[in-house]
Formats: structure tokens, C-alpha cells, sequence
């Protein structure tokens, strides 16, 4: 098993910490796990591509994710003017922060052969954060979506990752919004 993501983000945003928490929570679910950003000479707000893997095998591969299972957009914006889906595997998934429906999406981005679900991240994380920091969102929609990694193991690395235990404990909150909301529109049976 070799499991590919790709982030796309805008600097400040946080889809490295998003890749980041990920890899933490995979590696305590006893897989093997790799996570790197790619950046030029970017400043905030301007687009940010992360990578995440996660195997049952030790990774040998070090470039970047060029043809991945999952993509996952944290800024609705980006997909005017990034081709978010550029080498996506057949039947892989994009999971954006879109405040309208999936069905809307596909058809903007003309996808055909990719699952594509939407959450409104950022009035998520506004409602909870008070801010719109989207990243913890978008991993909560990403485990709820995809199953790859457990919840529980995502919400122990956060409170690692997160010194303040309050902050920690909001960005939980947040997961699991985001995760439930996803397992909802996934349609996902226990």
C-alpha cells in the first residue's frame, strides 16, 4: 500500500502543518510516513503545493507527488488558477474547500473519472477558530472522506503538534466537525 496527497494551499495557510499532522497521526497508526513542501520563492498568500505519503512499506521515493490518490485544495480560489487535478490517478478523489456542492465543482473543473467532494472549511473554521485557517478542516474532511488514517490517531497528533492545549483543543473540535460532515456526505457505513 502507497498512498499519495497532494495539498494546495496559499502561503500562511497552513497545508504544510496539514501534511505535517497527517504524517504524525499516520506514523502513530504504525505506518511509514513522509511529508515535504515545495516552495520556490513564495510569500503568503501566494500558492503552495504539499506532499504527503503513507505505506505500509518504508518510502524510498523523495520527489514530489506527481501523479496522486488525493488531492486536497484548502483555498477556493486556488482552483482558478491552478490545475488542481494535474495527474490525478483514475477514480483518485479532490477534496476542496468549496462553499458550493460537488456537482458545481466537477462541472467547473470539467473532471471526469475523479470522486470530488466539497466542505465549506472556512466557515468551519471561522465559527470555531474565529478565524478562517483552514487546515485543520481539511484534514478532518480528508480522514472522513478517504478513512486512511484513524480519528483518533489525527486528534492525538494535534494535541502534540499544538503547544497551547487550548488552541489544541479547538482545532479538535474543528476535525472532527469537518470529519463527521464528511462521513455524512460520503455516505460512509460503520
Amino acid at each position: 500500500m502507497l498512498i499519495e496527497v497532494r495539498f494546495h494551499g496559499r502561503g500562511g495557510q497552513g497545508a504544510v502543518t496539514a501534511a505535517d499532522i497527517l504524517a504524525i497521526a499516520g506514523f502513530k497508526q504504525g505506518y511509514y510516513t513522509l511529508s515535504f513542501p515545495m516552495f520556490g520563492a513564495e510569500k503568503r498568500g501566494t500558492p503552495v503545493v504539499s506532499f504527503l505519503r503513507i505505506s505500509d512499506k518504508p518510502i524510498v521515493v523523495r520527489d514530489e507527488v506527481r501523479n496522486p490518490d488525493y488531492v486536497v485544495v484548502m483555498d477556493p480560489s486556488l482552483l482558478d488558477v491552478v490545475d488542481v487535478l494535474a495527474g490525478i490517478k483514475k477514480g483518485g478523489m479532490l477534496i476542496a474547500n468549496y462553499p458550493k456542492g460537488s456537482e458545481e465543482l466537477k462541472e467547473k473543473l470539467k473532471a471526469e473519472d475523479v470522486e470530488i467532494y466539497t466542505i465549506n472549511a472556512t466557515k468551519m473554521a471561522t465559527e470555531i477558530l474565529g478565524r478562517p485557517i483552514t487546515n485543520t478542516a481539511m484534514v478532518g474532511a480528508f480522514v472522513g472522506a478517504t478513512n486512511v488514517v484513524k480519528l483518533e490517531y489525527v486528534e492525538e497528533a494535534i494535541r502534540e503538534f499544538f503547544e497551547d492545549k487550548d488552541i489544541a483543543e479547538k482545532n479538535v473540535q474543528l476535525v472532527r466537525k469537518a470529519y463527521e460532515y464528511m462521513r455524512e456526505v460520503c455516505a460512509w457505513k460503520e
